[in-house]
């Protein structure tokens, strides 16, 4: 079958360093990516099945691993080689016509474990089970050389790891299935979802988790940072009260409370700042326009970096990551707004929130463009340029469609 392979060379591990100022094709194709015909991964036990990708997503951290560009953090997390692709909709090929989306995280569930002190716990996304077990390093299923992962003809899962999706629901709203539970997960974060929310991001994980916090949150107002026309647009039409570019953040805290600003920083600000880009500037700009007390969330794959974290201490703020999906403290009154059935003491999965809420938030219409495996060169480019290029989701489409390119 054919799958698009990250292999251990350090020929191109090195080129890849340097496709972030030289992204030509050549450059591409001399990386750590490649397209080859390799063997469909051997289940390790019979609860594992086999699926046929239908559409597969291409995440912001698959851009950093494939441009070698993240944290090395994650080399002892992941295992090579592997194949890439973690949000996906696809076929069970053992029940021909049933369609799932697929719950990556590789927890001590899916490895054949006891529950860690944390799964133990629901709190899944914190297991430490994730180099143990029937299979091989990796956090998430496509960056796992056991289990191949999205960008392929075919890649193996646990029959945990499968939700079936309702016919109703589109085959571009299912592959969001996957950011929009990593959405829920980051908006349910802060400590009190009320008051005034930025977010700083309107790639895929600033509107997705724009359109959760609309549902789950009780906000005053919530507002975007956003560069680009087609991210400003979506960012209103999910429910933004205001959408500004990043150099009127500041000036928008201030105007919150009639704020003095103090060097960098304002004296009042945001309740809550969730920073869905992961950069340096991004966090200090999170850091310096939420109020004293108050809360950043990083939602977005920081790489290594500098940052000034006096203001952090001198202003008790809390910085808290947010990672994947797990069990959540939803409280009953959201439950009941958003129509999720829920019993007293329950506290549900990320992905059962996130599957009740796609094709009411339907976030398929983020799937801007669509290439075959073989285009992977033109895919990742517009996938790394983004909203530069009027690209919000870029996925791979393994259906039999004619034209795939834009949605």
């Amino acid at each position: 079958m054919k799958a698009l392979v990250i292999s251990r060379s350090p020929a191109r591990f090195l080129t890849a360093r340097i496709l972030k100022d030289r992204l030509t094709d050549k450059a591409i194709e001399s990386g750590p990516l490649s397209l080859k015909d390799v063997d469909t991964p051997k289940p390790p036990t019979t609860e594992w099945v086999r699926v046929r990708p239908l559409l597969s997503g291409i995440c912001g951290s698959d851009i950093s691993t494939v441009f070698f560009q993240s944290s090395r953090y994650f080399e002892a997390l992941t295992s090579l080689p592997f194949t890439p692709g973690h949000e996906i909709v696809g076929e069970r090929l053992d029940r021909p016509g049933e369609r799932v989306v697929v719950e990556p995280a590789l927890t001590c569930a899916i490895r054949g474990l006891e529950p860690c002190r944390f799964c133990a716990l629901g709190q899944t996304q914190l297991c430490e089970s994730t180099t143990i077990g029937d299979l091989k390093e990796g956090i998430q299923l496509g960056y796992c050389a056991s289990t191949g992962g999205g960008w392929s003809n075919e890649f193996i899962a646990h029959e945990r790891a499968l939700h079936v999706i309702p016919d109703e629901l589109s085959l571009e709203d299912a592959v969001m299935v996957e950011p929009l539970a990593c959405a829920v997960h980051v908006s349910l974060r802060p400590t009190r979802r009320q008051g005034h929310l930025a977010i700083i991001g309107a790639g895929t994980v600033g509107l997705a988790t724009l359109a959760a916090s609309t549902r789950l949150g009780d906000y005053d107002s919530i507002t975007v940072v956003a560069k680009h026309p087609l991210q400003r647009q979506f960012a209103k039409e999910l429910g933004a009260s205001t959408v500004l570019y990043p150099d009127e953040l500041l000036g928008a805290a201030r105007r919150l409370h009639a704020s003095q600003r103090v060097g960098h920083y304002v004296s009042n600000g945001f309740d809550t700042v969730i920073d869905a880009v992961g950069s340096t500037s991004s966090i200090e700009s999170a850091i310096a326009t939420v109020r004293p007390g108050g809360e950043v969330i990083v939602a977005g794959m920081p790489p290594r970096q500098s940052l000034d974290l006096a203001p952090l201490w001198h202003r008790e703020i809390q910085l808290k990551g947010a990672y994947a999906y797990g069990e959540e403290d939803l409280d009953p009154a959201v439950a009941q707004r958003i129509g999720l059935p829920l019993q007293v003491g329950q506290r549900p999965r990320t992905f059962t929130i996130a599957l009740h809420l796609a094709g009411q938030l339907q976030l398929g219409r983020l799937v801007t463009h669509r290439y075959r495996l073989g285009e992977y060169v033109p895919a990742l480019r517009k996938a790394y340029h983004g909203g530069r290029e009027d690209a919000i989701k870029v996925v791979f489409d393994l259906t039999k469609r004619k034209s795939v390119h834009d949605a």
